[in-house]
Protein backbone atom coordinates (compact mmCIF):
# COMPACT_ATOMS: atom_id res chain seq x y z
CA UNK A 1 0.00 0.00 0.00
CA UNK A 2 1.12 3.41 -0.95
CA UNK A 3 1.70 6.42 1.24
CA UNK A 4 -0.04 9.24 0.93
CA UNK A 5 2.32 12.56 0.13
CA UNK A 6 2.59 15.95 0.43
CA UNK A 7 5.02 15.88 -2.41
CA UNK A 8 3.03 18.19 -5.70
CA UNK A 9 3.68 20.12 -8.47
CA UNK A 10 2.06 23.84 -7.71
CA UNK A 11 4.05 25.98 -9.68
CA UNK A 12 5.56 26.44 -13.03
CA UNK A 13 8.99 27.90 -13.15
CA UNK A 14 9.72 27.90 -17.29
CA UNK A 15 7.90 27.35 -19.96
CA UNK A 16 9.62 26.62 -23.00
CA UNK A 17 8.56 27.38 -27.03
CA UNK A 18 11.03 26.10 -29.98
CA UNK A 19 12.10 28.35 -32.54
CA UNK A 20 14.05 27.72 -35.74
CA UNK A 21 15.35 31.46 -35.96
CA UNK A 22 16.39 32.87 -32.42
CA UNK A 23 17.19 35.91 -33.64
CA UNK A 24 13.89 36.44 -35.32
CA UNK A 25 12.16 35.44 -31.77
CA UNK A 26 13.94 37.31 -29.81
CA UNK A 27 13.23 40.44 -31.51
CA UNK A 28 9.62 39.60 -32.06
CA UNK A 29 9.15 38.69 -28.23
CA UNK A 30 11.47 41.29 -26.94
CA UNK A 31 10.50 44.25 -29.48
CA UNK A 32 6.85 43.44 -30.92
CA UNK A 33 5.34 41.59 -27.98
CA UNK A 34 7.44 44.17 -25.22
CA UNK A 35 7.98 41.34 -23.04
CA UNK A 36 11.54 41.50 -20.54
CA UNK A 37 14.29 39.53 -21.59
CA UNK A 38 16.57 38.18 -18.95
CA UNK A 39 19.79 36.71 -20.58
CA UNK A 40 20.47 34.93 -24.25
CA UNK A 41 23.10 32.21 -24.41
CA UNK A 42 23.54 29.74 -27.44
CA UNK A 43 20.56 28.71 -28.58
CA UNK A 44 18.33 30.08 -25.94
CA UNK A 45 16.71 33.28 -25.23
CA UNK A 46 14.85 33.82 -21.78
CA UNK A 47 12.14 36.74 -20.88
CA UNK A 48 10.46 37.41 -17.80
CA UNK A 49 6.80 36.25 -17.28
CA UNK A 50 5.70 37.96 -14.17
CA UNK A 51 7.80 35.13 -12.09
CA UNK A 52 7.75 32.66 -14.88
CA UNK A 53 10.77 32.08 -17.01
CA UNK A 54 9.73 31.84 -20.81
CA UNK A 55 12.61 30.23 -23.12
CA UNK A 56 12.90 30.32 -26.35
CA UNK A 57 14.92 27.57 -27.84
CA UNK A 58 16.33 25.71 -30.89
CA UNK A 59 15.20 21.87 -30.46
CA UNK A 60 18.58 19.86 -29.90
CA UNK A 61 17.36 17.14 -31.36
CA UNK A 62 14.80 16.35 -34.19
CA UNK A 63 12.13 14.58 -31.92
CA UNK A 64 12.08 17.66 -29.87
CA UNK A 65 11.42 19.68 -32.99
CA UNK A 66 7.37 20.39 -32.70
CA UNK A 67 4.84 23.29 -32.12
CA UNK A 68 4.73 24.69 -28.34
CA UNK A 69 1.85 24.39 -26.17
CA UNK A 70 -0.78 27.36 -26.66
CA UNK A 71 0.47 30.01 -23.78
CA UNK A 72 -2.42 32.26 -22.50
CA UNK A 73 -1.01 35.34 -21.49
CA UNK A 74 -3.34 37.79 -19.20
CA UNK A 75 -4.12 41.32 -20.18
CA UNK A 76 -5.93 43.62 -18.58
CA UNK A 77 -7.72 45.39 -21.68
CA UNK A 78 -7.65 43.04 -24.53
CA UNK A 79 -9.14 45.24 -27.10
CA UNK A 80 -6.08 47.95 -26.68
CA UNK A 81 -4.06 45.15 -27.05
CA UNK A 82 -5.15 43.59 -29.86
CA UNK A 83 -4.98 47.11 -31.06
CA UNK A 84 -1.68 47.63 -30.01
CA UNK A 85 -0.28 44.44 -31.42
CA UNK A 86 -1.99 44.39 -34.93
CA UNK A 87 -0.15 48.10 -34.89
CA UNK A 88 3.05 46.48 -34.64
CA UNK A 89 2.87 43.48 -37.38
CA UNK A 90 1.41 40.56 -35.02
CA UNK A 91 -0.75 38.43 -37.17
CA UNK A 92 -3.88 37.46 -35.01
CA UNK A 93 -6.35 34.48 -36.53
CA UNK A 94 -9.56 36.71 -35.39
CA UNK A 95 -10.35 39.52 -33.36
CA UNK A 96 -10.69 39.52 -29.64
CA UNK A 97 -14.18 37.00 -28.65
CA UNK A 98 -16.06 36.65 -25.98
CA UNK A 99 -15.47 33.24 -24.74
CA UNK A 100 -17.69 32.15 -21.49
CA UNK A 101 -19.75 34.52 -19.76
CA UNK A 102 -18.64 33.28 -16.15
CA UNK A 103 -20.73 34.92 -12.62
CA UNK A 104 -18.87 37.97 -12.21
CA UNK A 105 -16.94 38.29 -15.61
CA UNK A 106 -16.66 37.66 -18.97
CA UNK A 107 -13.76 35.62 -20.84
CA UNK A 108 -12.29 36.98 -23.61
CA UNK A 109 -9.49 35.53 -25.85
CA UNK A 110 -7.36 36.68 -29.28
CA UNK A 111 -5.53 33.72 -31.00
CA UNK A 112 -2.14 34.97 -32.76
CA UNK A 113 0.75 33.45 -33.83
CA UNK A 114 4.27 34.25 -33.15
CA UNK A 115 7.44 34.65 -36.06
CA UNK A 116 7.94 30.88 -35.63
CA UNK A 117 4.44 29.87 -36.55
CA UNK A 118 3.76 29.21 -32.84
CA UNK A 119 -0.02 29.61 -31.51
CA UNK A 120 -0.06 32.10 -28.59
CA UNK A 121 -3.05 33.71 -27.15
CA UNK A 122 -4.31 37.28 -25.21
CA UNK A 123 -6.55 36.29 -22.13
CA UNK A 124 -8.83 38.85 -20.83
CA UNK A 125 -11.13 38.74 -17.43
CA UNK A 126 -13.73 41.71 -18.34
CA UNK A 127 -15.45 42.58 -15.52
CA UNK A 128 -19.38 42.92 -15.47
CA UNK A 129 -20.90 46.44 -15.30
Amino acid sequence: MSQPTTIGLAQIGQICVNVHDLERALAFYRDTLGMKHLFTVPKMAFFDCNGIRLMLGIPEKPEFDHPSSVIYFNVDDIQNTFQAFSGRGVKFEGEPHLIAKMPTHDLWMAFFRDSENNLLALMSEVARK
